[in-house]
């Protein structure tokens, strides 16, 4: 650097630290006073001999239970913290009880060796169970991004089992939360302890036996032949009546009979859960008296919600889990974890202190030019800083350990545009999307993208690379605003219906590339869908300003609820509309747990924070025979696609024909009978006739067999009033057979009505016919 450039340089750092507000302490009272003090603190420093540390190794990062030298069994701890000045490992004994209550007995060892920016050290008879949890020590800049402060106690984020809730009281905030002057407040250090409001890190033998778990065999259902059910743990098991009270809304509960009876019966082939790694709740949904429902605030990647868990949090959570994965996989069906990499529960600079902000703020967290910021691509606060070689590790751990260690199939990401961002721009070469395609472990698991996220540039549906699939929401809306008559012509809805070829077929993808879905967790449920056009999030405490406004629902007549059978009548009919669309659909259909049996949340389209009956399964919609029918013929239509593969095809339809009679893989009709012109697809229109052939389907079985199958004619009119369409004759078909007709509530085993060629056959207003050709 020049001379000029030098002063230039250091004139300017000299205008930035003059700008900076001296960071002087409140006039309030900071010190929590002596550390024996229990009724302020809640714990109490161990006046006990020195306790030995051994040197232990940098790897692997966590605390891990093992034999160390000379046959001593202990702990090894080894945390990442880049930067930092020092650590002391903190371990957290019985309560001692006292005139002032329980006091925590707190054991700090300082961590001395540091190998590559870790922290760590071996400690003999440290065992399973054992409490722990850090304190680091380093400079306080929040101008720079520097925020040590060793007041706070930080989970580990490699810790497997967490013990404890976590609240958000003033004193677990790095800075002074109420500071008078709250522009700066974010740079005024906060020296009160936080052991006592904050869980701890629980040691796990990992390598502990569990016969009940060796012998698990994963299904590896192919990706063409899923069917997925996005599931909550609490909210599907909370009210299910043959479920034991005690085991209701946690992981035992979703491995009971009673739970899995369910999918079996449904068909479906892997549950899609909403986050189970351990989450901690929002202050601003604390201080309104709600929590977070969905969980999509993470703190811990390595271990499972405590919450869920109903044998214990001291580490038996683990094994719950495992138990939990292992009763799904002997029903056949596969387990996938919708996960939260892009953000933590430490939100921007105003938020708590609970884990990587206390280790290396600048090292975990994508920060902005002005270093007290953060560049938030979530709309969470902040965004992990992927692209760092520390944070990248810590993800692909995570992911790998879930999958080696716990049993499960594979990941849905949330967010995952801001994963694949290098230094700004969403990039399909990035360093994460790189390493997750050469990992022997994680490139063979099931990968869904959430293909998108608040940045610019981050919408990116259809263009992640092989390997992943996506959530597809151009078929969602494709296929709403059809059923409410919305669309302006059927050109994008014959994409969506066929695999959506105009975004997948490229670069070896396939049309299970695409993850079709009307309904998912954020949204109506799919009876709100079509009874509500208007958001009803009163509930939240928000004024109704949060979810989204973009529903593209109707109500069929009436906001709400109503007595009305006609419209009553009408609303089922329009959810076994959308059921038999999607699952007659080329690609991977996902549904939402309960949309099967008429769930509510009574046209509350964001239930992100109301754990309570609005967003958990009502199984007594099943005494209702009109809600048991729609689930039943759920079930039939998932059976019917196991069954024949043209509904389930592993190649994209070619539209040519393969035989001399000009017979083609997939044909479109007009209620006419003839094939669809490009003048009929820039054409509103209310029926459309989807011909799938079963002649032409590419590939070969596990034997080398060529694949065939029926073939189908599938008739969506969305009019009110019925319409008359003409079958279609030679070649492709001479007879049809009725297999779904969804203007009758009641399917039976099959209408099995016959129709000749050329008939005309009648469509009742807003049905879908299902017709099988037979030959």
């Amino acid at each position: 650097m020049s001379s000029a450039a030098e002063q230039k340089a250091v004139a300017k750092q000299r205008t930035v630290e003059e700008r900076r507000p001296e960071a002087v302490l409140p006039d309030i009272d900071l010190d929590p006073g002596p550390h024996t003090d229990s009724a302020l603190n809640g714990t109490s420093r161990a006046a006990l001999p020195a306790v030995p540390v051994w040197p232990g190794t940098p790897m692997p990062l966590g605390a891990r239970f093992r034999t160390g030298p000379d046959g001593v069994s202990g702990t090894n701890f080894a945390l990442w913290a880049g930067g930092a000045e020092a650590v002391e490992l903190c371990l957290f004994g019985e309560v001692e009880e006292g005139d002032g209550g329980g006091a925590e007995v707190e054991t700090r060892i300082p961590l001395t060796e540091l190998t590559h920016e870790i922290w760590h050290g071996f400690v003999p008879g440290v065992g399973p169970g054992q409490r722990y949890g850090y304190r680091v020590h380093g400079r306080w800049d929040p101008w720079t991004g520097a925020r040590w402060n060793p007041a706070k106690l930080l989970l580990d984020p490699y810790a497997r089992a967490v013990d404890g809730d976590f609240d958000l009281p003033p004193e677990v905030y790095g800075h002074v939360r109420d500071w008078p002057q709250q522009q700066v407040a974010d740079t005024v250090r906060d020296d009160r302890d936080s052991a006592p409001f904050v869980p701890k890190g629980v040691v796990v033998h990992d390598d502990a036996p569990d016969d009940e778990w060796a012998d698990d065999r994963r299904p590896k259902t192919p990706w063409a032949d899923s069917v997925i059910y996005e599931v909550h743990v609490k909210g599907f098991t909370k009210l299910h009546p043959g479920i034991p009270e005690e085991l209701r809304g946690t992981y035992a509960g979703l491995a009971h009979p009673a739970a899995i009876a369910h999918l079996t019966k449904l068909g479906v082939t892997a549950v899609e859960l909403l986050p189970v790694h351990q989450f901690a709740h929002e202050d601003h949904l604390l201080r309104r008296g709600v929590k977070n429902y969905w969980g999509y605030n993470s703190i811990g990647y390595f271990a499972p919600h405590a919450g869920y868990a109903a044998t214990g949090t001291a580490g038996q959570q683990v094994g719950e889990f495992k138990r939990m994965v292992r009763a799904l996989h002997e029903a056949g069906i596969e387990v996938i974890l919708d996960v939260v990499y892009n953000h933590t529960a430490e939100a921007d600079e105003h938020g708590p202190t609970l884990s990587l902000r206390g280790m290396d703020n600048r090292g975990y967290y994508r920060l902005q030019s002005d270093a007290r910021r953060y560049t938030d691509y979530t709309g969470c606060g902040n965004t992990l800083h992927v692209v760092q070689p520390h944070v990248l590790r810590l993800i692909t751990d995570s992911l790998r350990y879930w999958v080696t260690e716990m049993g499960v199939d594979g990941f849905r990401f949330d967010l995952a545009a801001a994963l694949a961002r290098s230094m700004h721009d969403v990039d399909m070469l990035s360093p994460f999307l790189a390493v997750i395609a050469q990992d022997p472990v994680l490139r063979r698991v099931k990968l869904i993208a959430e293909p998108w996220d608040v940045g610019s540039g981050g919408y990116q549906v259809g263009a992640f690379p092989p390997l992943w699939t996506e959530w597809n929401d151009r078929y969602r809306n494709a296929v709403r605003d059809f059923w409410r008559g919305a669309l302006p012509d059927v050109r994008d809805l014959g994409y969506r219906l066929s695999g959506s070829s105009d975004l997948y077929a490229w670069g070896g993808r396939r049309p299970y590339a695409s993850v079709n879905f009307v309904t998912a967790h954020d949204g109506f449920t799919l009876r709100d869908m079509v009874s509500y056009e208007r958001k009803h999030n009163e509930a939240n405490g928000e004024g109704n300003r949060d979810g989204t406004n973009d529903n593209r629902s109707w109500n069929c007549g009436v906001e709400g609820e109503t007595d009305d059978e006609q419209i009553l009548a009408l609303r089922r009919r329009q959810l076994r509309n959308l059921l038999t669309t999607l699952l007659l659909s080329t690609g991977v259909p996902m549904l939402v747990a309960g949309d099967e049996l008429g769930r509510t949340q009574g046209g509350n389209n964001n239930a992100y924070c109301q754990d309570n009956e609005i967003s958990w399964v009502d199984w007594s919609l099943l005494e209702d025979p009109g809600w048991r029918a729609l689930t039943e013929l759920t079930a039939r239509l998932i059976e019917l696609r196991h069954r024949h593969p043209v509904l389930r095809r592993r190649a994209f339809f070619s539209g040519r024909a393969h035989s001399a009679d000009g017979l083609r893989d997939l044909a479109w009709f007009t209620a006419r009978g003839a094939e669809m012109t490009e003048r009929d697809w820039y054409a509103p229109a209310e029926t459309l006739g989807m011909y799938l052939s079963g002649l032409d389907i590419p590939g070969r079985d596990a034997r080398g067999v060529p694949i065939t199958d029926d073939s189908f004619l599938a008739i969506l009119h969305t009019g009110d009033t019925p319409t008359n369409f003409a079958l279609p004759g030679s070649p492709w078909a001479e007879r049809y057979e009725v297999v779904v007709d969804t203007s009758r509530e009641e399917q039976g085993e099959a209408p099995g009505v016959g129709y000749r060629a050329g008939d005309a056959i009648g469509v009742p207003g807003r049905a879908v016919l299902l017709l099988r050709v037979v030959r």
